[in-house]
């Protein structure tokens, strides 16, 4: 039988099916029915929580937290024909605890523990010690609330037990061999991870117990995917399995909306604070995934209606009093299951939520929960696409690097092309419909990127809530290092093992080997190969797709099995170490992390290009093999880190060991068969004008000798590579340029440098013979010298365009340790008059005078320190004429003599 579409499950009605035993939670089959037609009706929420009913279809398990008053965790489920969320309750008696190696006799003596208001009882158990490598009996502390665990600044039970113990104890007790475990962990997670349960998974609610759903053709193609991997280790075909079936599952359609809203503010530079909250909202617009597009405005004295053209099915409503506008705005968050901001934890939500409250709004009136950090949704999902796409790995890997800075404008151009709408007035003085398109504009880009690529956002934040167990909110608003951790955390609670503190695998196996070269590294880091200087056409770049990740499997590394206790195994030595790898176990991060390696290029790449699959099957494919690449190509980074939990630097030491080792044989091997390498960084080589044959010759001696896949992964047009590493040029065909080492990237430099830097990138891209190469750094140079010459005579248009433009991150009175130059600039404002808040926009000039800066406004031509934009102006070139072979102190005139005496 044919496959379904994925999406076809998207709209799916399952009719009732037998039951498991209630709280169990291995899969159970049911049998699926289609079903595509929907309804239309008024949506209208008349009880909340909208708890489960007793039997609940299958839904989409997309967040989970804990309820304080029931002390019960509590999942929220997406049921995808009504688009509505439910919240289920555990029903099993789990609750909250912590693991010691104190005995409960032990225990018993701590008096603060045993009068503790949280704590319930103990339990022994066993657990294997994976630092240890055997079991051992631990005691479960239960308490009542996690609170009482953790979480709360001091008289927790992971705080007394340390502090106490050694005043009662028998016998004399050193502080660090009281051990803790597994007490800074979610309650919610913990609860997830011990009730076996996937987010992003399907589950239904059958008489009152939650079910998980099997798709019986799902399953099927489980089953094909298997087949692929028949030849490898039992425990590493049961990973592939787990993996395939998190990720082989249908997605949804989201019903959501994304909202923006415009706060007026008396001074246009400032931006309002949204903890006080102080001034009017003055415009919320939403735009939804079911072609809702509203505009809520408020009516202000002495504001026009203005002409400005506005789709036809955009629907206008005013507001005379701001408590009505923004109790319409909380309809609509009480109302969509998902709803999208662009950094809405920190302004759009937080300033709705405090604004309410300055209105006499009742607190149970508004659906916003304010957090340190966030701000989340009594009822839906609040995805904040700034935490988002500021992900490092996501901008990287999974959008390509096709947006630099993380504002909406740039983030918007970069991969749905759609641009914020630049404004010449305030928004005091913009009439009523240029305000309403400006702001409708902010909304309508936050829902494109999500709906850009059919939902691939959306799909992506699923995918990654199923690989990493965590709630699609985490997902969107953490990084790589947090989703490692949890699904590691929630192997070894699968496996029964203890999850070790950091302090203890550094206590165990804390040392390295190997010298840094890099000061201030902890050991020797990543080859790279020395560039050959020049400009070099047709420069096909080979990458490793998955260098560490491949070491990871191959060499089995990881905290558990790096200096193992085997004595037999001390003979499996790690190139350019002492240190030895364990050849008895597999490592956790080597199953983990090699079985979602080999699912990524053995199965979802190849199905991502197979032509013969539905383009909606394709792209959820592609979805998912986008979603392992970020957390592979990241992996390493994270085991690397100092700051993650099992961070092992030995393991470490070794991946860029063998890394060093993997790419010098393979350029020993290049050079056997007659390819010259021009550069080597981490996990790339840059051959020079090599055949079809050739590459395929060193991809497959690659792949049979080492283990590891390489491919290419772009050709350069033409590369210009200095004496320096990490320090080149290159243009792709289509005009593309990247620069490595650049410092035209930052986004504070003057708009008067930048747009030179601009030309240069731009006359670069039109270069396609060595002969126009030549022309081109004889204009680049031009452009240089023009720059400099404009600073010299000051005949730049306009004092703006040396504006250093800086948020002012507090008040002015707070800054008492240091005094940043924007700080300086901004006292400055204060003292001729102007009121300046934390928030507000600086913009500023360097002058000759003290102290040395001044703002924009209030600046002269001839107060500017013309020499500081001169250094500025050289500082952001000089690594790209290094490349190019040209100077510039001789672009500019000057000798090396003459610029040493300057």
């Amino acid at each position: 039988m044919a496959q379904k579409s994925l999406l076809e499950y998207s709209s799916m009605q399952l009719p009732p099916s037998e039951i498991r035993e209630p709280k169990e939670v291995s899969p159970q089959a049911i049998e699926v029915s289609m079903k595509s037609e929907k309804k239309e009706k008024v949506r209208k929420r008349t009880v909340f929580p909208p708890i489960s009913p007793e039997n609940l279809p299958p839904s989409y398990f997309v967040s989970a937290t804990y309820d304080g008053r029931s002390r019960k965790a509590v999942l929220k489920l997406y049921e995808p024909i009504s688009e509505e969320i439910y919240f289920w309750s555990d029903n099993t008696g789990h609750k909250p605890y912590c693991l010691t190696n104190l005995s409960p006799y032990d225990l018993e003596k701590i008096d603060r523990l045993m009068n503790h208001e949280g704590f319930a009882c103990f339990e022994s158990q066993e657990k294997f010690d994976p630092l240890l490598d055997r079991n051992v009996q631990v005691t479960k502390i239960i308490a009542h609330d996690p609170l009482a665990i953790g979480g709360r600044p001091q008289g927790t039970i992971r705080d007394i037990i340390p502090e106490d113990f050694p005043g009662v104890s028998d016998t004399p007790i050193e502080p660090e061999d009281i051990k803790v475990w597994e007490s800074r962990i979610k309650y919610y997670q913990s609860y997830i991870f011990d009730r076996k349960l996937s987010p992003g998974m399907i589950y239904k609610v059958k008489n009152g117990d939650l079910v998980p759903v099997i798709l019986d053709e799902t399953e099927k193609i489980i089953a094909q995917l298997k087949t692929i991997f028949k030849d490898e280790p039992a425990e590493e075909l049961q990973f592939v399995e787990d993996w395939a079936r998190l990720l082989e599952y249908p997605a949804p359609r989201f019903r959501r909306a994304a909202i923006d809203i415009e706060v007026f503010s008396p001074i246009s530079t400032r931006v309002p604070d949204p903890r006080k909250a102080e001034y009017k909202v003055i415009c919320v617009s939403v735009y939804s995934s079911d072609k809702q597009k509203r505009v809520l405005l408020l009516e202000r004295d002495g504001v026009r209606e203005g002409n400005e053209h506005l789709p036809i099915d955009v629907k206008f409503q005013y507001f005379k009093d701001e408590a009505d506008l923004l109790r319409a705005v909380f309809e609509v968050l009480w109302d969509y299951p998902f709803i999208l901001t662009y950094n809405g934890d920190d302004f759009d939500l937080r300033y709705l939520a405090h604004r309410a409250l300055n209105l006499g709004i009742k607190k149970s009136e508004i659906p916003i929960e304010v957090g340190k950090r966030v701000c989340l949704l009594k009822y839906g999902i609040h995805i904040d696409l700034y935490k988002f796409f500021f992900n490092r790995a996501i901008k990287i890997y999974a959008f390509k690097n096709r947006y630099r800075d993380v504002t909406l404008d740039e983030v918007g151009r970069g991969i749905i092309g759609v641009e914020k709408i630049q404004l010449e007035k305030t928004f005091a003085e913009l009439n009523y419909t240029e305000l309403a398109r400006y702001c409708l504009r902010d909304s309508e880009i936050t829902f494109k990127l999500t709906s850009y690529e059919d939902e691939l956002a959306m799909k992506l934040i699923l995918v990654l809530a199923r690989i990493s167990s965590m709630p699609m909110e985490d997902v969107s608003r953490q990084g790589v290092s947090r989703w490692i951790r949890n699904f590691m955390h929630r192997e070894h609670r699968k496996r029964n093992m203890l999850i070790p503190n950091s302090e203890d695998i550094l206590a165990k196996k804390g040392k390295t080997a190997t010298t840094a070269i890099i000061k201030g590294k902890k050991y020797k880091g990543a080859i790279v190969v020395e560039p050959v200087p020049g400009v070099h056409f047709n420069v096909a770049v080979m990458d490793f797709p998955s260098l560490y990740p491949s070491i990871i499997k191959v060499w089995n590394l990881g905290y558990q099995s790096i200096l193992c206790p085997h004595p037999e195994c001390r003979t499996n030595i790690v190139p350019d170490t002492p240190n030895w790898v364990c050849t008895q176990k597999r490592a956790l991060e080597s199953l983990l992390i090699g079985s979602l390696r080999d699912l990524r290029v053995r199965w979802y790449k190849l199905k991502a290009k197979d032509k013969s699959l539905p383009e909606d099957l394709r792209s959820w494919y592609n979805v998912t093999q986008g979603a392992l690449k970020v957390i592979l190509n990241a992996s390493y980074g994270v085991f690397g880190a100092a700051s993650f939990d099992l961070y092992c630097p030995p393991v470490a030491e070794a991946t860029a060991a063998i890394g060093r080792h993997s790419i010098t044989q393979i350029l020993i091997h290049a050079e056997k068969v007659g390819i010259k390498v021009l550069y080597g960084d981490t996990d790339s080589l840059f051959l020079k004008n090599p055949s079809k044959e050739q590459i395929k010759e060193l991809a497959n001696w690659t792949e049979h000798e080492l283990k590891m896949g390489i491919d290419v992964e772009k050709v350069y047009r033409y590369s210009v590579f200095s004496s320096r590493k990490k320090n080149y040029l290159g243009v792709l065909e289509d005009g593309t340029v990247d620069v490595k080492g650049l410092t035209g990237k930052k986004k504070h430099i003057p708009i008067f440098i930048k747009d030179a830097f601009n030309r240069m990138k731009e006359r670069l891209a039109q270069v396609k013979s060595p002969a126009e190469f030549q022309k081109a750094k004889k204009d680049i140079a031009n452009i240089v010298r023009d720059r400099y010459l404009q600073l010299k005579r000051r005949e730049w248009e306009n004092i703006s365009e040396l504006a250093f433009h800086v948020v002012l991150g507090d008040d002015l009175h707070r800054y008492t340790k240091t005094t940043p130059q924007h700080v300086k600039a901004a006292k400055i404002l204060k003292e001729s008059g102007v009121e300046i808040r934390g928030g507000d926009l600086i913009s500023f000039v360097k002058t000759i005078r003290e102290p040395h800066v001044k703002p924009v406004e209030l600046a002269t031509k001839n107060e500017v320190d013309v020499e500081k934009y001169v250094a500025y102006l050289q500082s952001t070139f000089e690594q790209v004429l290094d490349a190019l072979g040209l100077s510039f102190d001789e672009i500019i005139g000057l000798t090396k003599l003459e610029r040493f005496l300057a």
